[in-house]
């Protein structure tokens, strides 16, 4: 981990539930000075401790409450068949995230979705036309008993 104080990780903490946070209200809230607070969070930035600021949105409300994990095994291991893999995953948008496994499968995937019949067709058209797919195995989320993004500080 970065080398971070008490001070600039009550400012993560801060942040990650409230990004939208004044400097103001932030400096406030950590018993900085404006200023300091500031330039702490500026260092942050620049050091990539803090790498963005996002909007997260509601999945039902965009029209993709489904979520399916997919665990894809390739037909090899060379290097081609994982950078033209992983070339092609990036490119499909209903695809959220995309790890390199060790253990069973080759890679995992949280994929997002209408409903089971939209997810047939994501399936089919982009999921199994990826090169070196070998095998896949979809398990579908029934429930998310917890969702964070904030990391531990």
């Amino acid at each position: 981990m970065a080398s971070i104080d008490a001070t600039d990780a009550r400012i993560l903490s801060v942040l990650q539930r409230r990004g939208r946070i004044s400097n103001a209200e932030l400096s406030e809230e950590v018993s900085l000075s404006a200023s300091a607070c500031h330039r702490r969070v500026q260092r942050l930035e620049d050091g990539g401790i803090i790498r963005d600021y996002v909007a997260l949105l509601d999945p039902r409300k965009m029209g993709c409450p489904t979520v399916v994990f997919v665990e894809i095994t390739l037909s090899g291991q060379a290097d081609e068949v994982l950078d033209a893999f992983e070339r092609e995953v990036a490119r499909i948008p209903d695809v959220l995230e995309c790890h390199l496994m060790a253990g069973s499968a080759d890679y995992l995937l949280k994929v997002v979705a209408e409903d089971t019949e939209d997810f047939a067709r994501i399936h089919r058209r982009k999921l199994a036309r990826l090169p070196g797919v070998a095998q896949m195995h979809s398990s579908f989320a029934l429930r998310v008993v917890r969702q964070t993004t904030a990391l531990p500080v």
